[in-house]
């Protein structure tokens, strides 16, 4: 294969600006407002889709596309298999990193913090809110496994729908949901000539230390 040249592939941001007094000492706070922001533009599909970066039991990180699903006081939460790797990653080093990017509004957002199981009763209210078909399927998936064809899945599915059909689906033991308590939060602005507006909000005890960084 040839190499390819992607050098110019470059666009200039000129959508907004990004001050500390903009935060106000309340990062979670500036964080839905820039959310809601991001919801409000139809060409952002799916604004809680958020990149979970983990440390595998081969200590190379990885990252995937998880969906957002609750903003508590506690920090970010988001569902999966306990079992798959993702979860096994982080059984094994619970630090993690989450990264917002909404193009369309040139601004991204970077979260680092630890990952902590939510409750059974948390992760069984989420379950139920489910639909069925979603509910099967954590069941029929056993998430990062090798499977030989897709119609073992397949199979399993139609076997689960018929017996669940007239009754409640319980959620598996191995599903479930994480709550990332973050300890940094960076705010990225995209500015004209690559000078972007960069603020690091650090917790520090009850309090959050907010810095300018250099792009």
């Amino acid at each position: 294969m040839e190499n390819e040249d992607l050098g110019h592939l470059r666009k200039s941001y000129q959508k907004g600006e990004l001050k500390v007094e903009d935060i106000q000492g309340e990062p979670m706070t500036f964080f839905k407002k820039w959310f809601a922001e991001a919801n409000n533009v139809p060409a952002i599909e799916e604004v809680n889709a958020m990149t979970l970066s983990t440390l595998g039991l081969d200590d190379y990180p990885k990252s995937r596309i998880v969906l957002l699903k609750a903003l508590t006081e506690e920090g970010f939460v988001f569902y999966t298999n306990y079992h798959s790797d993702k979860g096994t990653s982080i059984e094994h080093h619970a630090k993690v990193g989450l990264a917002f990017f909404w193009p369309p509004l040139e601004r991204q957002v970077i979260i680092k913090g630890e990952a902590v199981k939510l409750s059974s009763q948390a992760s069984d209210s989420y379950f139920k809110s489910r639909p069925k078909g979603s509910q099967i399927g954590a069941i029929v998936s056993d998430q990062s496994k090798v499977i030989s064809d897709r119609s073992i899945m397949e199979a399993k599915l139609e076997a689960l729908e018929i017996e669940y059909a007239e009754k409640e689906v319980p959620r598996p033991e191995h599903w479930g949901g994480y709550v990332v308590k973050p300890q940094c939060i960076e705010f990225w602005q995209g500015r004209p000539n690559r000078l972007h507006d960069r603020m690091r909000c650090q917790l520090q005890g009850n309090f959050w230390n907010i810095e300018r960084l250099a792009p």
